[in-house]
């Protein structure tokens, strides 16, 4: 379990680098900041926002490179290849930039003729231009803009990218000139934007977390470390239910937030997903299952009395680690090997959170567990009357945290019940949407029209009845795209994964490395939990997979060698910060739980090297074979 991670999400960084031996690149200095543009001579957004391209060129001067990539779409815009392959004719007599100018300058409709026009008033040789056009490799740069322009996700055009990162902002003069003159907060705010485009980000964050609390726990600065980490505060007093340590508040309340992410993956693998087709999702649930048992069976073999209760430590898989390693092999790891182990640790999670309601309940008073049906049956009741607004289910999830925690169980549990609940919505129809938001556009620029035409004596834009309607209006349509578990999770994700789950890793990793392994117990919950996760984890994993293939339950993934599936069944080895929670719930008191907490840390590293290794000596990724059928 750990911060989300895409196996298949495109990057946010562009996968090309400008090229101005390929690349149409206008102005610049050495000190320039870049804005590329996908675009389409047709598109008539293009042609708004070249207005504002053209004055940005005015300001920021020698400071502003413009580079143009072909991303035409005949489809809906007829004749758009033929304005692209004219540029491009005209290009190869030096003068590119000023078709461009002349196609954009020209008002629709933009027939051949109009092309062909357009060329002779900029004075190219027509006879050369015929010619060229009629080259076949003249569409090479063209086909080959579209190409690079799909794999960065471009779907429509004007796409933007300001100095190689994506801009999804405004598309306005005054919000891409803040982008562009690159202040201190839009700096930051790329350069975090391109860290966590990072396959690895989530885990790297992680692992310095985890660093720094060892740091902290193993050299003089551990009275601090201890007296933060154990710190208690609250709102109800020194005998009051809210009164908790610091690490107590994160692993209990935080947490929530991560659960509430967890529990709305599942959902939607679920309802849309992995989990929709049962051959489909065969393999990952029974591997997830014996990926969880194994590790617990070698563990408890090693383990008898007191130290049983570790079992769980080495059953968690580290999902971030784990698609960040697959990640940075890159073609040593096949896309459906990545698949694979996402949706294994879809069921990872929900393993976990099986095991931490059922087997850690702390001081269980069941009287509270009845205020917490009544808190989920409310949930069930705002989800049926379709109750899209936020802050209700917000009260009732304050209060099913509180009962849960009266209650003795993992209070951040409600985060998981908050996702069964939150209300999904159809998939609106784009057409109305986009009338909606035209109209409010249409109406602004003809309100800003009438003020420029009245001069002083118009009424600023911003305090007339038609700005409020129009940014209601607006708001409205951007707000329907997304349902309201959608934005949650959007809100809540970066959360999670950079600060959340960090803040639990420093809190919980903070282990003495000086513990006595010579202690009656501890060489054994050591060696528990580390060959659970080592050896454990892998050989559930395969046992389960071998299982489900020769009973026909399941297949393997088409593209995956046996040695590659071997590497990402070591690597689901990889353990995360859920696994220290499980260590610190099994062992409330004594060491035993800063040993387990080692045995995870070194554990993870180990099956980290081997998975990766392996993967990295695995053969290239195998290429299903097409049926005839389909080759014809």
């Amino acid at each position: 379990m750990g911060p989300r991670v895409s196996a298949t999400g495109v990057s946010l960084r562009l996968l090309r680098p400008v090229d101005r031996d390929r690349d149409h690149v206008r102005g610049g200095g050495d000190d320039a900041v870049t804005l590329l543009i996908y675009g389409d001579y047709l598109c008539p957004y293009c042609r708004r926002l070249r207005a504002v391209i053209e004055r940005l060129r005015h300001a920021l001067g020698d400071r502003f490179t413009y580079v143009f990539r072909h991303f035409p779409n005949e489809h809906a815009h007829p004749g758009a290849d033929f304005a692209s392959e004219a540029a491009e004719a005209a290009g190869r007599q030096g003068r590119y930039w000023e078709m461009h100018d002349a196609l954009y300058e020209r008002e629709p409709p933009l027939t051949h003729e109009h092309v062909v026009e357009a060329a002779r008033e900029i004075g190219l040789d027509m006879d050369r231009f015929a010619r060229d056009l009629a080259d076949p490799t003249l569409r090479e740069p063209i086909e080959a803009d579209l190409a690079d322009g799909r794999a960065n996700g471009v779907s429509g055009t004007p796409t933007l990218f300001v100095d190689g990162q994506r801009y999804d902002g405004a598309w306005d003069f005054y919000s891409l000139l803040e982008a562009l003159e690159r202040p201190v907060a839009s700096r930051l705010q790329r350069t975090a934007r391109a860290f966590a485009n990072l396959p690895a980000s989530a885990g790297l964050v992680l692992l310095l977390a985890a660093a720094l609390a060892l740091v902290c726990a193993n050299t003089p600065l551990a009275p601090a470390y201890q007296a933060l980490v154990g710190a208690r505060f609250g709102i109800s007093g020194d005998s009051g239910v809210l009164m908790l340590s610091f690490a107590d508040w994160i692993s209990e309340g935080l947490l929530t937030i991560f659960f509430l992410l967890v529990g709305l993956e599942i959902r939607r693998e679920m309802t849309s997903g992995a989990f929709t087709d049962r051959r489909a999702i065969a393999l990952p649930v029974l591997c997830a299952i014996g990926g969880a048992l194994a590790p617990a069976a070698i563990y408890l073999a090693i383990n008898q009395g007191p130290t049983a209760a570790g079992w769980s430590a080495p059953t968690s898989t580290g999902i971030a680690f784990a698609l960040g390693i697959l990640a940075v092999l890159g073609r040593h790891a096949p896309v459906g090997l990545k698949v694979f182990v996402a949706a294994l640790a879809v069921v990872d999670d929900i393993i976990s959170v099986l095991i931490l309601a059922i087997f850690y309940p702390q001081g269980f008073h069941p009287g509270w567990l009845a205020a917490s049906a009544g808190a989920v049956l409310l949930m069930i009741a705002l989800n049926r009357s379709r109750v899209y607004v936020g802050w209700p289910y917000l009260v009732v999830t304050v209060a099913l945290w509180l009962t849960l925690h009266a209650a003795g169980v993992d209070a951040a549990l409600a985060g998981v019940l908050l996702a069964a609940f939150l209300p999904t919505r159809p998939a609106p129809a784009a057409a109305p949407l986009l009338a909606q938001a035209a109209t409010a556009l249409a109406a602004l620029e003809h309100a800003q029209s009438d003020a420029r035409a009245k001069g002083a004596a118009a009424t600023p834009l911003r305090e007339q009845p038609i700005w409020e309607w129009a940014s209601r209006n607006l708001s409205a349509a951007s707000a329907r795209l997304l349902s309201p578990a959608d934005r949650v999770e959007r809100a809540a994700d970066p959360w999670a994964s950079y600060v959340v789950l960090p803040l639990f890793a420093f809190s919980a990793t903070g282990a003495a490395l000086s513990v006595d392994l010579g202690s009656a117990g501890a060489s054994r919950v050591l060696a528990g939990v580390i060959l659970g996760l080592v050896l454990g984890k892998p050989l559930g994993v395969i046992l389960a997979a071998f299982a489900a293939v020769k009973t026909g339950i399941s297949v393997m993934p088409e593209d995956t060698s046996a040695r590659a599936f071997l590497g990402a069944a070591i690597l689901c080895g990889v353990s995360d910060p859920v696994a220290l929670l499980m260590a610190d719930q099994a062992f409330p008191h004594g060491d035993f739980a800063a040993v387990a907490k080692i045995g995870v840390l070194v554990g993870s590293a180990l099956a980290a090297v081997l998975g990766a290794l392996i993967l990295f000596l695995s053969p290239p990724p195998l290429t299903p074979v097409a049926s005839p059928k389909a080759a014809a």
